[in-house]
């Protein structure tokens, strides 16, 4: 990947290369009924993992359930980042019984799956749990994912990691993606990420290339300049 280094001995780290992002579910009806966490803020997390999964290329699967029936189209705002990739519409709450999901999921290769689902009780849990018994690894986005109460979304994600998920954060999975940042090919762009939907962070961020960003400049073309040397 060009302006990435391979880096060895990564271990079970995330890479751009080892993972697919399955986003599950992310439709209005699906948000209604969220009572987890605070809708707007998972909107804002999903979007944020999505332009993750987009600027490192890492391969991406949308799946919604009875989208002209019931709970409507994926969420405008992750299919922008994906204007490209049709969801895959299914009637089963369990994504993992579809045959088209698992085909799809069978193409990218990849064994290590980055989920997030609407909701965490059910559209997560289900395909998350069937993929670990098909020797798939599965990383839970917890963050981006929202359950019908504060109950269900924590038993659902104990029970996911009771049984071999991993929880995750939508920036820890940017920062594992990125992961030294002295890889300029993609330095930029999870910047400008961090910046648009990482919180207080990205607002320290926003302050500091606004304040300092000359100086950054500089700094960064003496280290080039270093490096060349």
């Amino acid at each position: 990947m060009s302006g990435l280094t391979k880096f060895a001995g990564v271990g079970n780290l995330l890479t751009p290369e080892n993972s697919a992002l399955l986003l599950i579910d992310h439709q209005p009806q699906m948000f209604f009924g969220v009572q987890s966490a605070d809708r707007q803020t998972i909107v804002n997390n999903v979007v944020g993992l999505s332009k993750a999964a987009k600027v490192f290329k890492v391969p991406v699967i949308l799946s919604t359930i009875a989208a002209e029936s019931f709970s409507g189209p994926i969420i405008r705002e992750i299919q922008e980042v994906f204007p490209g990739i049709t969801p895959i519409d299914r009637t089963s709450m369990n994504a993992w019984e579809d045959k088209k999901f698992v085909e799809a999921v069978k193409k990218t290769g990849r064994k290590k799956l980055v989920m997030a689902a609407l909701w965490t009780e059910v559209c997560l849990a289900f395909p998350a749990l069937s993929a670990l018994g098909d020797g798939y690894e599965v990383y839970a986005v917890v963050d981006a994912s929202g359950g019908s109460s504060q109950a269900a979304h924590d038993s659902a994600v104990s029970r996911l990691v009771q049984s071999g998920a991993i929880p995750m954060t939508w920036l820890q999975v940017l920062l594992e993606y990125q992961r030294d940042w002295a890889r300029t090919g993609t330095y930029d762009a999870v910047i400008d990420i961090i910046k648009e939907h990482a919180g207080a962070y990205g607002q320290g961020v926003f302050y500091a290339t606004s304040m300092l960003g000359g100086h950054a400049e500089e700094a960064r073309d003496t280290r080039k300049g270093k490096k060349a040397a």
